[in-house]
């Protein structure tokens, strides 16, 4: 069977493996080593990476990956100053790092070991090379665990050596958040959960968007029985069944529709709502909801989407909730919009940042946009949450 994108792991859902490391260090050597295949181009000459490369894969008993290759933080000059932005800018998207060094010196790994710890991300020390070595003082690696305060294991591209313990190591590390349910504990086995998808312009012909899928397959790998409809086919799904749902599952949009067709003892949450839970922090983005209590026409809101797709009628990023928002508390409401990756560093200007499910982003990623908007005071929340918020039914949602 061909390998197409729907039967793969979403990049978003793979856990983040990033290589640090200085210029001719042998990180792109380690990649290739640790999936068997030439991903990364190996070159003698220093700064064959010239910018952050990423190539999913699936490494056993790690599971699906993606393996980011960096630029040598050691670079210099106006464009190399340009890459090592770029490769600190990785940091915010790792979940793992590996800090490959041949210990020659070891200030620049000193220094990036401390930006791993601050960003709060775990990782482990490669010496690498070591088959150009005649013996390795296991004083030198007590010297290289002590100062990069981690693990380190000597590794040879070559011959092998070290990189089953390597694989091991990482999969020790892999956080706790990434084994998470994306329903928590709103469905538990045999839990009916019925899933209400509207069909809109947004959804893609012929096939799912990516938070259905995943919430589709969550609920399959805890035995519960998934039921799907679409809003105008609710009240025939719900009349077939010999008892309510547990749980329902609906688009944000519809929030109130379904809210008012439920039966009283079934739970409501929402895809966007799930995924802000799996992404991030729920709490916050409830909290931060009560912002818009505050808006006037005076107020400045940003909506981010984890999508840089190009925006269809009625987008609900950028014409259903400006559209909201500036009916509520008027139409000179300044409502600024941004997408992928571009997010402005200075967000003090700003009343409320509204976001997307970021279901293209993985946890770390948009962990790291929450802790942003928390340091410079912004508050933040979620499309779901924002809908449930203005139709006055958030506490009639369901958090994971």
């Amino acid at each position: 069977m061909a390998d197409h994108a729907f039967n793969r792991t979403p990049q978003s859902e793979r856990l983040h493996i990033a290589l640090f490391g200085r210029r001719n260090a042998g990180k792109s050597s380690l990649i290739n080593a640790l999936t068997g295949q030439q991903i990364a181009i190996v070159s003698d000459e220093p700064g064959t990476t010239t910018d952050p490369v990423m190539k999913s894969m699936e490494i056993l008993p790690l599971g699906p990956c993606v393996l980011i290759d960096t630029a040598g933080f050691d670079d210099s000059g106006k464009v190399g100053d340009l890459r090592t932005e770029r490769t600190r800018g990785v940091i915010k998207q790792t979940d793992i790092a590996i800090l490959v060094t041949d210990a020659t010196s070891l200030e620049d790994e000193i220094r990036w070991a401390g930006l791993l710890k601050q960003a709060d991300v775990p990782y482990v020390a490669v010496l690498n090379k070591v088959d150009l070595r005649q013996e390795v003082p296991s004083t030198l690696l007590a010297d290289i665990a002590k100062r990069l305060g981690c693990d380190v294991i000597p590794v040879s591209v070559l011959n092998g050596t070290g990189l089953d313990l390597l694989r091991q190591t990482l999969a020790g590390l892999i956080p706790e958040s990434e084994k998470q349910s994306l329903t928590g504990s709103l469905a538990k086995p045999c839990d009916t959960v019925l899933l209400v998808m509207p069909q809109d312009p947004q959804a893609p012909k012929g096939r799912l968007i990516l938070p259905q899928v995943q919430t589709l397959r969550d609920l399959m790998d805890k035995g519960c029985i998934a039921i799907c409809c679409t809003t105008e086919d609710i009240d025939r799904t719900l009349a077939a069944l010999k008892e309510p749902p547990h749980l329902i599952i609906t688009d944000s949009q519809v929030f109130d529709i379904v809210e008012k067709k439920k039966h009283e003892g079934s739970l409501l949450t929402s895809f966007s709502v799930l995924m802000a839970a799996h992404k991030g922090d729920i709490r916050f983005f409830v909290r931060s909801a009560m912002a818009i209590d505050r808006l006037t026409e005076q107020s400045r809101v940003l909506i981010a989407e984890a999508c840089t797709h190009a925006p269809l009628a009625e987008d609900i990023g950028r014409e259903k909730i400006p559209r909201m928002l500036r009916q509520r508390v008027g139409q000179g409401l300044t409502v600024d919009i941004v997408a992928g990756k571009d997010f402005p560093k200075d967000l003090t200007s700003y009343d409320l940042v509204i976001h997307c499910g970021a279901c293209m982003f993985n946890r770390k990623f948009m962990l790291s946009r929450i802790e942003q908007c928390q340091r410079q005071g912004t508050p933040m929340t979620n499309y779901g949450i924002t809908i449930a918020h203005v139709k006055g039914i958030l506490d009639k949602v369901s958090l994971p």
